[in-house]
């Protein structure tokens, strides 16, 4: 129904916000990572934010979440399609890591990373490893991928595990596996960390 919202930062406070659009003010449920990117508040001169939503209508609620950047919003719709995990559990997780952090605890089975935040268990933290990282590492049509893109997915890791779990948290991010692709041939891998390759993947990917 709503894919974002632009307006006037009027208030926010932990885990909400209130953007001002044409006189209408819309509270916004929001992580600990898009509170961060938050500007200063000023009354007199109100900084202009635009946020990624997801409505979410339950029979006893309807509440509007909002995200600072499409990734967030992406790694929250992954979270929410995991069994057993809800709104609220996901905006805990984007809350005690950001976006890039939870690709990377995920394709690293890092499940004690994940249980760091409030009200998810080790259990959740397996479950979400578990089903996300099936995802990721299906071949089936329904990806929308080609053989060519295996093929060039395969060339460019060579087989190096490392390189597949940098193209599979990117992929985690919302990129294409032919977009990560692109991005890792134009990384000098060697000698680096996963971490580092994904980050200097994702900063190849914000040039483009």
């Amino acid at each position: 129904m709503f894919y974002h919202i632009c307006g006037e930062l009027t208030y926010y406070e932990s885990g909400m916000a209130v953007i001002d659009c044409g006189g209408v003010g819309y509270r916004l449920t929001v992580s600990g990572t898009t509170l961060n990117s938050f500007p200063p508040l000023n009354e007199a001169n109100p900084p202009r934010v635009k946020l990624y939503t997801h409505l979410s209508v339950r029979e006893d609620a309807v509440e509007l979440f909002g995200f600072s950047t499409q990734k967030e919003l992406y790694s929250f719709k992954l979270l929410i399609s995991v069994s057993g995990i809800g709104p609220k559990a996901a905006i805990s997780i984007l809350s005690s890591m950001t976006p890039e952090q939870f690709a990377l605890a995920v394709v690293s089975e890092d499940t004690k990373s994940i249980s760091r935040a409030q009200g998810v268990g080790a259990k959740s933290a397996a479950r979400i490893v578990l089903e996300l990282k099936d995802k990721l590492g299906g071949t089936d049509k329904s990806a929308g991928l080609s053989s060519d893109t295996f093929s060039a997915a395969s060339s460019v890791t060579g087989g190096n595990n490392k390189l597949s779990e940098a193209q599979n948290a990117l992929v985690v991010l919302g990129y294409s596996r032919a977009e990560a692709i692109s991005a890792l041939r134009s990384v000098k891998t060697e000698n680096l960390s996963l971490e580092e390759i994904i980050r200097s993947a994702l900063s190849v990917l914000s040039k483009i």
